[in-house]
């Protein structure tokens, strides 16, 4: 039996001196200089038919970006990655690019270090960023056709964005005060230093046909109705919107939260020295989200953190960079064990009580023998999983999530949708640009034909 704590659990803000915050919480990766961006993008061999373009979710033309920054066109450069994915600064910062073009390019294979492309795009961007976005792209004349996008995410983004291109009037539709999605909510800090989220979303205003309703949420049907009678098409990118329920003893407990809403608070807070965190945590999960809240619950002066995960490591969601990062910054990666409880008092939880697992015949069964962590803070990081609502009665479901076509096309008549909220992809932010994209371009054909 866990022997209960004489003193309440230690969760505190203030744990650093103030200066170490910013410096903490500092951009994680530093950025190239010309010179370096050039060296760089002359190792590419600019491969005939490359594997990394195919491998990009959004098809950019990485040899050609690359080729342009080798000769100096950095604004050249920019405008082929932003053709093919207009958050081309966010995903280069974000995007698991060890996982994706990077773990094809031929450079990997011969010397086992592939060209650094996630590094050469965010140079390319954020070079275009200094200068607005009409000096890149132009915005076609009015169509004077409106389209309601519901969520400000990477998807709804990508899709708004692509039909103002076109000429047509866009207005967002988003629950919270910021738009972003994910972007802004539920990224680490460092990902996206110097408010990176917000100043590529104004970048991206600047083409102008978009109009933001902010604080809005899609609760009732009635609101999906008037929204079709209102607009001449409709674009549902909205996420998931609810975490999975850990199903385990003691989760209402003081202290035990939902990592996504331990990371949205960071991402808000005008002061992380405000912000208390356990001196140990426990995060429950494998995903990127969880290496997120792990390494910021360290960040933030968190003595010892822990991921725990029931799988193993080839398992686990977030990539070996991810996993690596979490390591060099101190977080315990701790597999194969499984909670079963997490107990406490009316003060706080104070241990998390885990069941070894193994694995049989690719299933995973508990070995029967128990191991406990002590905790002040637990952050469950579990998944999530598309919010029930009502206006979701009048859609075909697959999978749990939206069903759609190729084309991003609803069961409902002039209802489009992308993103994590439509099944079949990996959660990826730039699977969700594509999604975006792709719909913004059937939307835009639908419009342009004589029966929209």
């Amino acid at each position: 039996m866990t022997q209960t704590p004489t003193t309440g659990p230690d969760i505190q803000a203030g744990r650093l001196a103030p200066a170490e915050y910013a410096q903490r919480f500092a951009d994680a990766g530093a950025p190239f200089t010309a010179q370096q961006a050039v060296l760089e993008a002359e190792r590419c061999l600019y491969c005939f038919d490359a594997p990394c373009a195919t491998a990009c979710p959004t098809g950019i033309d990485v040899p050609s970006f690359i080729h342009r920054i080798s000769q100096g066109n950095v604004r050249g450069a920019a405008q082929a990655i932003l053709d093919a994915n207009p958050l081309g600064g966010l995903c280069a910062r974000v995007c698991p690019t060890e996982e994706l073009c990077e773990a094809v390019c031929v450079r990997n294979t011969q010397q086992g270090i592939p060209v650094a492309i996630g590094k050469l795009q965010r140079h390319a961007v954020d070079a275009a960023m200094t200068q607005p976005i009409t000096a890149l792209f132009q915005r076609a004349p009015r169509t004077g056709r409106r389209v309601a996008v519901v969520g400000a995410g990477p998807a709804g983004l990508a899709c708004a964005h692509g039909l103002a291109l076109k000429g047509h009037d866009v207005t967002l539709f988003d629950a919270h005060a910021k738009l972003g999605g994910l972007n802004e909510y539920g990224l680490a800090t460092y990902k996206t230093a110097n408010n990176f989220a917000q100043r590529e979303i104004e970048w991206l205003f600047g083409i102008g046909g978009l109009s933001v309703q902010s604080n809005w949420k899609l609760d009732r049907a009635e609101q999906l109705a008037t929204l079709q009678q209102d607009f001449d098409a409709v674009f549902l990118g909205l996420g998931l919107g609810a975490v999975n329920a850990a199903g385990v003893p003691g989760s209402e407990l003081p202290g035990v939260r939902d990592a996504v809403d331990f990371i949205a608070e960071l991402r808000q807070s005008p002061d992380l020295a405000t912000l208390p965190v356990g001196r140990r945590v426990v995060v429950i999960g494998g995903g990127m989200t969880a290496v997120d809240a792990a390494v910021q619950a360290k960040l933030l002066g968190a003595e010892e953190v822990r991921m725990v995960y029931r799988r193993g490591l080839d398992a686990m969601g977030a990539s070996v960079d991810e996993q690596t990062w979490a390591k060099t910054n101190g977080v315990l990666i701790e597999t194969l064990l499984a909670p079963v409880a997490f107990d406490g008092s009316t003060e706080g939880v104070h241990t998390v009580r885990l069941e070894r697992q193994q694995v049989v015949d690719g299933q995973l069964r508990g070995t029967g023998d128990f191991t406990e962590r002590r905790a002040d803070m637990v952050l469950l990081a579990v998944g999530q999983r598309l919010a029930r609502a009502p206006w979701l009665d009048g859609l075909q479901l697959s999978g749990g999530r939206i069903a759609v076509d190729a084309q991003g096309r609803t069961s409902l008549a002039g209802v489009w949708a992308g993103g994590d909220c439509v099944g079949g992809g990996r959660d990826l932010t730039v699977e969700a640009v594509e999604d975006g994209k792709q719909a913004a371009l059937a939307i835009h054909a639908a419009l342009s034909s004589s029966n929209p």
